[in-house]
C-alpha cells in the first residue's frame, strides 16, 4: 500500500477525502495543524482514526503562524488588491511545510490536500510540496473524485458513518486561525447579497457596538507590535487582546470581489479585527518616520509581497530578498500610535516617535516659524521649467 500524508482539518471535503483513499487502497496519515481555530483536536484525531486514518500528527502552529508569517506580512503591509491581509492564506506555507517534514519522516510516497481546482489553496500547498519535496506525488481527491457539488459530499459522509459540521441548509465554507476568518459559499456566491449578521463570529454587528469610542494604543518596535496601552504583549497574547478590543467595536470585516490565481473572481468575505488595527497603525506610523521616497517604493514592494503570499510563492528568492528589505525599512519605525474605534471604523489620531521626521517648526503657520518662503520662489521656476516652451 503507498503511503499518503494528508492535511486533514475534519471538515467537509478531507472527513470524505480518509475513506476515498482507503477505498482506493492508500495508507493514509492525517496531519491537523492547530493554528488557533479552537477545534476539539482530540476529538478531530479520534475521527480521523474512525474514518480510516492509520495515524495521526497534530502540531500546534500558532505561534510560529504570528510570529514567522502574519507579522512578515505585516511589516510588508501586504494587503491583496488592498483589502485582504492574507490572514488564511499565510497558514498555508506553514502547514505544507510541516506536512512534508512529517512525509519525509514516514518514508512517505505522496502528499495530499483538500482543495478544488479552481481555489488559490491548492497552489499554495503543493507549489510548497514541489520546492521542498519534488520526488513526492501529489493527490488531489477534490479535482477528481466523482462528487459533483458539497451535497452530494455530505450525503457521502452519511453513508460511511463521519459526522460533519456542515449541512445542507448551511453550506459555508469557514477557515478561520489565530488571526482572522475566512467565509464564501452559500448565500455569499450571490454578490448582491449582504452577509448574513450570523456568519461572523470576532467581530460585533457595528449597530450593536458601544455607543462611545474606545480609544487604544499600540506600541511598535521597529515595525513590530510590542504594547498595548503601555503593557507588554507577547504576539499571540497581544493578537488575541486586539482582536477582542476591536471585534467588540466592529472592527475587521471585510467583504471583496477578488480576482482568483486561476482566473475568477470570487465573493470572499474576511473578518480580522486584530489586522485591521494593527494595519492601519503600522501604516500610520510609517507616515511619521520614514522619507518620501521609502515611502513611494515600499507601496510597490508591498503589492509584490501580497501577490507572492497569495499566490502561494512564499518560499521563493524574491519574497526571501523582500523580507530583508522590509527589516531594513523598519529600522526607525518606532514609536505609538493612538486609535479611536467606533461602531465599525477605525480612525488614527495620534502618533509619536522618536524617529519621527516630522518638524513643528517648518510645517507651523503660526509662531516659531523657520521656513524661509523666500525660497519657494526658485523652487517653482525650477520645477516648472523642464515644460515650459
Amino acid at each position: 500500500m503507498k503511503k499518503v500524508v494528508l492535511a486533514y482539518s475534519g471538515g467537509l471535503d478531507t472527513s470524505c477525502i480518509i475513506p476515498w483513499l482507503k477505498d482506493k487502497g492508500f495508507n493514509t496519515i492525517a496531519f491537523c495543524a492547530d493554528v488557533g481555530q479552537g477545534d476539539d483536536f482530540d476529538a478531530i484525531k479520534k475521527k480521523a482514526i474512525k474514518s480510516g486514518a492509520s495515524k495521526v500528527y497534530c502540531f500546534n502552529l500558532q505561534k510560529e503562524l504570528i510570529e514567522d508569517y502574519a507579522f512578515k506580512a505585516l511589516k510588508a503591509g501586504a494587503l491583496y488588491e488592498g483589502k485582504y491581509n492574507l490572514a488564511c492564506a499565510l497558514s498555508r506555507p506553514l502547514i505544507a511545510k510541516k506536512q512534508v517534514e512529517i512525509a519525509l519522516k514516514e518514508n512517505a510516497d505522496a502528499l495530499c490536500h483538500g482543495c478544488t481546482g479552481k481555489g488559490n489553496d491548492q497552489v499554495r500547498f503543493e507549489t510548497t510540496f514541489r520546492l521542498m519535496a519534488p520526488k513526492l506525488e501529489i493527490i488531489a481527491p477534490v479535482r477528481t473524485w466523482e462528487f459533483k457539488s458539497r451535497d452530494e459530499e455530505i450525503d457521502y459522509a452519511k453513508k460511511k458513518g463521519i459526522p460533519v459540521n456542515v449541512t445542507k441548509k448551511s453550506p459555508y465554507s469557514i477557515d478561520t486561525n489565530i488571526y482572522g476568518r475566512a467565509i464564501e459559499c452559500g448565500v455569499l456566491e450571490n454578490p448582491w447579497c449582504e452577509p448574513p449578521k450570523s456568519i461572523y463570529l470576532l467581530s460585533q454587528d457595528p449597530e450593536k457596538a458601544p455607543n462611545k469610542p474606545t480609544y487604544v494604543e499600540i506600541d511598535f518596535l521597529k515595525g513590530l507590535p510590542n504594547k498595548i496601552n503601555g503593557k507588554a504583549y507577547k504576539p499571540i497574547e497581544l493578537i488575541k487582546k486586539l482582536n477582542d478590543i476591536a471585534g467588540k467595536n466592529g472592527i475587521g470585516r471585510t467583504d471583496m470581489i477578488e480576482n482568483r490565481l486561476v482566473g475568477i473572481k470570487s465573493r470572499e468575505i474576511y473578518e480580522n479585527p486584530a489586522g485591521e488595527v494593527l494595519f492601519k497603525a503600522l501604516n500610520d506610523l510609517e507616515s511619521l518616520v520614514m522619507d518620501r521616497e521609502t515611502m513611494r517604493h515600499k507601496t510597490q514592494a508591498s503589492q509584490k509581497y501580497a501577490e507572492l503570499t497569495y499566490n502561494g510563492l512564499w518560499f521563493t528568492p524574491l519574497k526571501e530578498q523582500l523580507d530583508v528589505y522590509f527589516d531594513k525599512i523598519h529600522e526607525h519605525t518606532t514609536g505609538t500610535v493612538r486609535l479611536k474605534l467606533y461602531k465599525g471604523t477605525c480612525s488614527v489620531v495620534g502618533r509619536k516617535s522618536k524617529f519621527s521626521l516630522y518638524k513643528e517648526k517648518l510645517a507651523t503657520y503660526g509662531k516659531g516659524d523657520q521656513f524661509d518662503q523666500k525660497l519657494a520662489a526658485g523652487f517653482n521656476a525650477l520645477w516648472a521649467m523642464p515644460f515650459m516652451k
